[in-house]
């Protein structure tokens, strides 16, 4: 090879070499349901830089907010078709992959948030979380305190029964269903992007979120009343796809398990905080804000939901109550 080739071919070796980085770098999407606001979606956008750091740039991530990618069963659906990488979705939607996991939604399963916490850290989790993955194939990175489920509505609410005939909007997801359902209520399975204007129009008089959801949504501009049943303490989970989990190396794995439990941890800790506001937020507001005795909303969901007819295992959920 003469001088001026073998010049040419190690400039040419160089740009290609300069120009690797780039050609490196994988794009992935990150989907959830929740609003700009929240914290879902602001540690979401934290997590995404850190990976991109961590990795030196060879992952970038961007996030896409309030169901801009579809409905919380269209971003689950959407880590099998390959058209997202990670979402942000509750173990509700798990649990259609995976019955036992949504033992963590049946009603006053948890006392608060920090027995969820606890119960993350449990064996009773990591082996429904390994049953989720192995049915699914997807993997749950972390676990974030969604908020503790309250009831609002445009009618008054003291007791159980005062839910008989009360048209109330709760997802499609059957733990969800047990508490109203035991009540006498008639449930609608709206999609959550259309909660308020079904709220709004009458379509139903009534729904169930955390304080911070009905902040976020703006649902206490159209209903009169807050009923603390605290019924479900919450919770998400971030989890990435099969496929995409099955591309990484080891060395990466530990970088987004590490970061995105640090953003879950960081998220829980805002929700925590913001909540313990809430209650006379929503009073200086003009809404009541009625406690009730959950025991008597607890004894009717026992008495009339059983296990079984959820898939679930009675085991796990006596297993999760004895978490201290």
């Amino acid at each position: 090879m003469s001088r001026k080739y073998a010049v040419l071919a190690s400039a040419l070796g160089a740009l290609v070499l300069a120009c690797a980085p780039a050609s490196a770098q994988t794009a992935l999407k990150w989907a959830h349901v929740y609003e700009t606001s929240e914290p879902f979606h602001t540690e979401s956008v934290w997590a995404a830089e850190e990976i991109a750091k961590r990795t030196d740039g060879r992952y970038t991530v961007d996030v896409f907010p309030a169901s801009q990618l579809g409905k919380e069963s269209d971003i689950n659906q959407g880590l099998t078709l390959g058209t997202v990488d990670i979402i942000i979705s509750g173990s509700s939607f798990a649990a259609r992959e995976y019955a036992p996991i949504g033992v963590t939604y049946y009603p006053f399963i948890f006392r608060d948030a920090a027995h969820l916490l606890n119960y993350t850290k449990s064996d009773t989790y990591k082996a429904l979380t390994k049953g989720y993955e192995e049915k699914s194939g997807h993997h749950i990175t972390a676990t974030t305190y969604y908020g503790t489920r309250h009831t609002t509505s445009n009618r008054p609410i003291a007791k159980c029964a005062d839910m008989a005939g009360l048209k109330i909007r709760v997802p499609d997801v059957p733990a969800y269903l047990a508490m109203p359902r035991a009540c006498g209520a008639n449930t609608a399975p709206i999609a959550f992007a259309e909660v308020y204007l079904a709220l709004q129009n009458g379509t139903v008089e009534a729904q169930e979120n955390p304080l911070t959801t009905i902040e976020a949504k703006k649902f206490y501009e159209v209903q009169k009343h807050i009923v603390l049943t605290g019924h479900i303490v919450d919770h998400l989970n971030t989890i990435v796809s099969k496929s995409r989990w099955a591309s990484l190396s080891d060395e990466d794995k530990q970088i987004f398990t590490e970061v995105m439990q640090e953003a879950a941890a960081r998220a829980t800790e805002k929700i925590v905080a913001r909540e313990k506001e809430l209650v006379q937020v929503f009073k200086d507001r003009g809404l009541t804000v009625t406690e009730v005795d959950r025991s008597d909303f607890e004894n009717n969901v026992i008495e009339k939901v059983t296990f079984e007819e959820f898939g679930y295992n009675k085991a796990d959920w006596e297993a999760i109550r004895a978490i201290q």
